[in-house]
């Protein structure tokens, strides 16, 4: 589709994943008429949730894809957890309410879901995995919006705003090598973060986010989140918070997506290129944890680490795209890695000697632990001793930033001074740091996409419903 010469709609949504078709769907199904410009091609579109593999919502008890209840409260307590409190707790307690009615909302969209997943991720009781992964849930969506009437235009970059006060009026969008003003009466802002910018990255993390890499899409550049910045829409989180996991140092430097990431930090040792290990592997279960390692990884020198771990452990984990680095001693090993032999030998051995007797368990908190050791090991601590021996180098990986627009909960811009913005809305990543001030749980990046996307698109429509009484339900 082109955009046409002049063009005029109830609402324009930015973005083309999870958060934006679920406004686009959300706003149509309520009577508006919508267009959604998505920056990437039709082949890329839809974002990170192209890498997506479940989402996180709160449930009352089993269903055919869950193995048992997931209540609120431990929603929220798991939340608090993993940001450590920093979470607007309000926010956050109405989108865990709102994600009860998510899973059979998404499922009446036309995504399916497959039976619970248990092993090393211990996600079957609390998230719902989409059958064919991301882009499968992705094209459910698509077909949905499209059927009902929505408009999308790819390679479609929106490139300036036109706001007075806290009104929008309009957008100006790149197509097709011209731009394109398109008016609308209300906008949800639902393009993303500002990951793939190396050079914002830089201004919160400093010559080291050269080291980066970019598990997700390369479109999200944050282009919208700093024009509306810019034009006095409030900010929220901090430049330098983001989902960063460990992800294999061999992969490209954007879009390598869910296959680079490494699920065995729980069954070995991670050590820096002086092989030293630096934090607790076992600290707790592997989704509640794996977002920590990116940002861990990135604070050591060239932001380079290596798990390592032996024999016993290498069918406990799901595998990545890339092979381990196998070797007959630990001594080969460290050569192939380029690191010190005497040094990761040494490291190696210590550990081991602080290895207390336990029954490991790889689904639970198990009583594998260490002593007299810094730092500990608190589960799943197994003497590294059988050969081979296995290795994956790992670099921060990042996803997400958190640094977004602040929201209310009926998914509305707050300017600068607090006020609800006219007509503009904000789902996904541009507002997830509303959510995520620090930290991150399995799935939950959905789980504000969709949630917050519906209500987008429901108050939006809404919004224009007000103002024009002649809309009809599609």
């Amino acid at each position: 589709m082109m955009i046409g010469a002049s063009t005029d709609y109830d609402v324009l949504v930015a973005g083309g994943g999870n958060a934006a078709l679920c406004a686009a769907i959300s706003a149509r199904r309520a009577g508006a008429s919508v267009l959604v410009v998505e920056a990437a091609p039709r082949f890329y579109r839809g974002g990170n949730t192209r890498h997506t593999r479940n989402m996180r919502c709160a449930h009352d008890e089993a269903t055919e894809t869950l193995s048992g209840p997931y209540f609120e409260d431990e929603f929220f307590d798991d939340l608090l957890r993993v940001t450590g409190g920093n979470t607007d707790a309000d926010l956050a307690r109405m989108m865990i309410a709102e994600s009860k009615k998510m899973l059979t909302w998404i499922a009446e969209q036309g995504v399916r879901f497959q039976p619970s997943l248990g092993g090393t991720l211990s996600l079957g009781r609390t998230n719902s995995f989409f059958l064919g992964g991301g882009r499968a849930m992705l094209n459910a969506l698509y077909r949905t919006a499209e059927s009902l009437g929505v408009e999308v235009v790819y390679d479609a970059e929106v490139v300036g705003l036109d706001i007075e006060g806290s009104q929008f009026r309009a957008a100006r969008v790149r197509h097709a090598g011209t731009e394109t003003t398109v008016r609308a009466k209300t906008f949800v802002a639902a393009c993303g973060g500002f990951e793939a910018n190396i050079e914002w990255l830089k201004e919160g993390w400093g010559e080291i986010a050269e080291n980066f890499l970019i598990r997700g899409t390369p479109y999200n550049r944050g282009t919208v989140l700093k024009m509306l910045i810019d034009s006095g829409v409030g900010q929220i989180g901090d430049p330098t918070q983001c989902h960063a996991v460990a992800i294999d140092a061999r992969a490209p430097k954007f879009d390598g997506g869910i296959i680079t990431r490494l699920d065995c930090v729980v069954f070995g040792i991670v050590v820096n290129k002086h092989a030293e290990r630096f934090y607790d592997e076992g600290e707790d279960v592997w989704p509640k944890r794996y977002a920590i390692w990116g940002r861990l990884v990135a604070a050591q020198p060239d932001q380079i680490a290596y798990i390592v771990f032996d024999a016993p452990s290498l069918d406990l984990f799901m595998p990545s795209l890339f092979p381990p680095v196998k070797a007959s001693t630990l001594g080969e090993l460290a050569g192939k890695l380029g690191l010190e032999p005497a040094a990761l030998e040494r490291t190696v051995a210590g550990f081991n000697d602080a290895v207390q007797p336990g029954h490991f368990d790889q689904t639970s908190l198990d009583d594998c632990r260490t002593e007299g050791i810094e730092p500990a090991k608190s589960h799943w601590a197994r003497r590294i001793e059988q050969a081979p021996f296995y290795a994956y180098p790992v670099r921060p990986g990042i996803t997400f930033t958190y640094l977004g627009v602040k929201v209310d909960r009926r998914a509305r811009m707050l300017m600068d001074d607090g006020r609800p913005a006219a007509n503009m809305f904000a789902a996904g990543e541009i507002m997830a740091g509303n959510v995520l001030g620090q930290g991150y749980a399995a799935g939950i990046g959905m789980t504000i996409g969709s949630v917050f996307g519906r209500i987008a698109g429901r108050e939006a429509a809404a919004l224009v419903s007000s103002t024009c009484p002649s809309s009809e339900a599609a």
